[in-house]
C-alpha cells in the first residue's frame, strides 16, 4: 500500500464504502485521493456533530478554512491543532487528525485539496448559520453542490493531474449531488428530530426521489465516459450502492442490509 496501515485504519473506520476503491488506487493518486476524503470527511463530521451548537460548527470550519488558505507543509498540522485547542474532548479523530490528511498528497496536487476543502469549511460555516434552511430547489442545488458536487469536481481535477483525464465537469456536480441526495433521503427522519430538513417547500419523498434519480444519471455519465481503470472503479462502487440504496428506499426498506453491501461491491469490484 501507499498510504501508510495507520491512516488506512482511519480511512476504514471512517467509510468502509470508499475504503475499498481507494485502497486499490495507484500510488500517488492512492494519496491524493486519500488526503482529500479524510480532509472532507473531517470537515463534515465538525458540521453534522450532535454537540457542537451551530455558531461553534461556523467558527471551527472558518478557522480550518482560514489554517488551510495560510498553511504550508512546516505549519499546517501546527495550525490545525491550535483550531481544535478548546474541542479536542469533544471531536472525533478523523477532524483533530486534519493536520496530517493535508500533507498526504504529493505537494504537486496538494494546493488543489487544500483550497476545495477550505472553500467547503466556509460554505459548511454558512450553511450551519442557517441551520440548513432549504426553501427553494435553488436552495437545494447550491447545499448540494457545496457539500458534494464540488467533491466531483475536485476528483475531475485528480483524474487530470494524475493521467491527464478529461471529464464533463457538470457530469462531475451531478456524481456528487446523486451521491448526496441518497444521504439526504436516508437520513431525512433523524433530520427532522433535529429540526433540520433538506426537503424544498412542498416536496413529497417522491421530488427527491426524482432529484436523486436525474443526478444519478448524470453520475452515471461520468462514470462511463471515465476510462477503465482505477478511477472509473472507485467512481462506480459507491454510484453502485447509491443506485441500490434509492431503490431499496422506494420500496421501503430503511437502506441496504451489510450483506447487500458487501455483495455489490464485491460484484462491482470483478
Amino acid at each position: 500500500m501507499s498510504v501508510n496501515k495507520d491512516v488506512l485504519k482511519v480511512l476504514k473506520d471512517t467509510s468502509r464504502t470508499f475504503y475499498i476503491p481507494i485502497s486499490r488506487l495507484p500510488s500517488g493518486l492512492q494519496e491524493a485521493v486519500t488526503s482529500a476524503y479524510l480532509c472532507m470527511r473531517a470537515i463534515d463530521e465538525i458540521e453534522d456533530h450532535p454537540d457542537l451548537e451551530n455558531q461553534v460548527k461556523a467558527k471551527i470550519l472558518r478557522d480550518i478554512s482560514l489554517s488551510l488558505q495560510a498553511g504550508h507543509q512546516d505549519t499546517t498540522q501546527e495550525a490545525m491543532i491550535a483550531v481544535f485547542e478548546s474541542y479536542e474532548k469533544l471531536i472525533p479523530e478523523v477532524s483533530y487528525r486534519i493536520g496530517e490528511w493535508a500533507l498526504l498528497a504529493p505537494s504537486s496536487i496538494r494546493g488543489r485539496i487544500w483550497d476545495s476543502t477550505a472553500a467547503m469549511a466556509d460554505r459548511m460555516a454558512y450553511w450551519s448559520e442557517k441551520n440548513w434552511t432549504i426553501e427553494t430547489q435553488s436552495n437545494l442545488d447550491q447545499y448540494t453542490f457545496s457539500v458534494a458536487g464540488a467533491v466531483g469536481l475536485l476528483l475531475s481535477d485528480l483524474w487530470a493531474w494524475y493521467d491527464n483525464t478529461q471529464t464533463n465537469r457538470e457530469e462531475a456536480i451531478g456524481f456528487g449531488r446523486g451521491l448526496q441526495a441518497i444521504n439526504i433521503l436516508r437520513n431525512h427522519r433523524e433530520d427532522k428530530v433535529r429540526g433540520v430538513s433538506f426537503f424544498p417547500e412542498g416536496w413529497q419523498l417522491e421530488d427527491m426521489h426524482d432529484y436523486a434519480r436525474y443526478n444519478l444519471a448524470l453520475g452515471y455519465a461520468y462514470t462511463k465516459s471515465l476510462p477503465k481503470g482505477p478511477a472509473q472503479q472507485f467512481c462506480q462502487i459507491p454510484l453502485t450502492l447509491a443506485d441500490a440504496t434509492l431503490k431499496a428506499l422506494t420500496l421501503g426498506k430503511p437502506k441496504l442490509s451489510r450483506d447487500d453491501v458487501l455483495k455489490l461491491v464485491a460484484k462491482v469490484s470483478r
